[in-house]
């Protein structure tokens, strides 16, 4: 990691870029894609699966019988372990359900609000690297939650053509509606547009590398929602002289392992235990299968050291990170003051990890400086409110003038005769 001592202010920005390309280097690659996509359909969807994941299918829909093999192939230990993530995770979410909102604003005027869920929805489910079926949890819960009519989970095949057992296991267990092998820009595209196997989706959701974030921004253009730009991932981590640096140095390895455009960085007060913590990072790299991921990832890391807590709290608000960790003597601070963070974790004995599976909270965070406006994916993700109002000869009554002035006010004559001709009647 590369040590920064006491940065000042006016150096911070620098110092907290990320390493990622600019939208401009990628973006032509993705509008190709996409105008192609729109075009020919799957013909350009199979065209790009050979091209991106080298593999050429007959078939990109995945059958019935997939998914009893996979169900068969995956080992009923990591099975029960799901199931335990499954739980957890509903428990959290459930819990986010809201009850109707309805007032009276005036005597006789009724509003209220209730939440319908989204109809159909796409799942990105990144599988190159490391095949993230934890994701598939974080994105299909909710969404069976909320009752969301098409779940479409799009997914890239690897070189047999085959999705892993895992990512199609949890995807039955969690109601998905259809499974699709496709990735990377061609997946979010044909979810865009819809193909002659891939449904048009309302709204996409998952995180990826950093095409599939400009895909999903570019599939707004298209009158797509998406659910934020998740990119490569990152974590943040203060601490001080009370943190175990092994574990900490333990957490910042499991966000580098993740790509070599991740991002890990370590604010804290004391430069004893930075040096403890970068020891510990070069004797648990050596024991990772995934070491040189995680070698270019620390390679783009940093680890700063500032005077006191009230500044670095400041460089964390600037910095806005995805996943955030509190070790300090003064925890309770940092959590009431934290404005920018897709997620917190508190205290020696709360890993990131315990997110990214099994606690509860979901794990689709905001990035890139997104946490900032952004909030992680949660039940409400999948669900849009929609207002009611009713309104009594009593209510028309009562805020009618009002409606008259307002609209006469602005020129729109129409909407004052709406009422007008309402209160002449009564």
């Amino acid at each position: 990691m590369n040590f920064i001592n006491n940065p000042p202010k006016k150096d911070w920005s620098k110092i907290l870029e990320r390493p990622t390309k600019t939208v401009e280097d990628i973006e032509g690659i993705v509008n190709e894609v996409f105008i192609e996509v729109q075009k020919e359909g799957d013909k350009a969807i199979s065209k790009y699966t050979q091209k991106f994941d080298d593999v050429s299918l007959e078939n990109n829909i995945v059958s019935e019988n997939e998914i009893k093999t996979a169900i068969l192939e995956v080992s009923n230990e990591l099975k029960e372990a799901i199931k335990v993530a499954y739980k957890n995770i509903t428990v959290f979410h459930k819990a986010q359900k809201t009850e109707k909102v309805s007032v009276e604003t005036t005597n006789g005027v009724s509003c209220w609000q209730e939440k319908r869920p989204i109809q159909k929805v796409g799942l990105y489910i990144p599988g190159g690297t490391a095949p993230l079926f934890s994701t598939v949890l974080m994105l299909a819960i909710p969404a069976q939650i909320a009752g969301c009519k098409e779940v479409v989970l799009c997914s890239p095949p690897n070189k047999e053509g085959k999705i892993h057992p895992a990512i199609l296991f949890t995807a039955n267990l969690c109601g998905v509606t259809k499974i699709i092998k496709v990735g990377g820009i061609q997946a979010v595209a044909g979810l865009t547009f819809g193909t002659e196997t891939i449904p048009q989706v309302y709204k996409i959701f998952g995180p990826g590398n950093q095409f599939v974030t400009v895909a999903k921004q570019l599939a707004t253009k298209y009158g797509v929602a998406i659910d934020m730009p998740a990119g490569p991932s990152e974590l943040l981590v203060v601490a001080d002289d009370t943190a175990n640096a092994s574990y900490v140095a333990s957490d910042l390895l499991s966000q580098a392992e993740h790509g070599a455009d991740s991002q890990v960085i370590l604010v804290s007060t004391s430069k004893k235990l930075i040096n403890k913590v970068s020891n510990e990072i070069q004797k648990q790299l050596l024991n990772l299968p995934r070491i040189a991921i995680a070698t270019k990832a620390i390679a783009n890391s940093k680890s700063i050291f500032v005077k006191n807590d009230a500044i670095a709290l400041e460089l964390i608000n600037k910095y806005g990170p995805e996943h955030f960790i509190v070790c300090t003597n003064n925890n309770n601070f940092y959590i009431n003051h934290i404005e920018n963070a897709g997620s917190v974790f508190i205290g020696n004995y709360t890993p990131e990890s315990a997110g990214d599976y099994a606690s509860g909270t979901n794990h689709t965070l905001p990035t890139n400086g997104f946490s900032k406006a952004y909030s992680g994916v949660n039940l409400d993700s999948f669900t849009k409110s929609i207002t009611f109002q009713k309104i009594t000869k009593e209510g028309i009554l009562n805020i009618g003038n009002s409606i008259e002035l307002m609209a006469e006010a602005e020129g729109l004559q129409a909407h004052k005769n709406a009422v007008s001709i309402r209160l002449k009647e009564l």
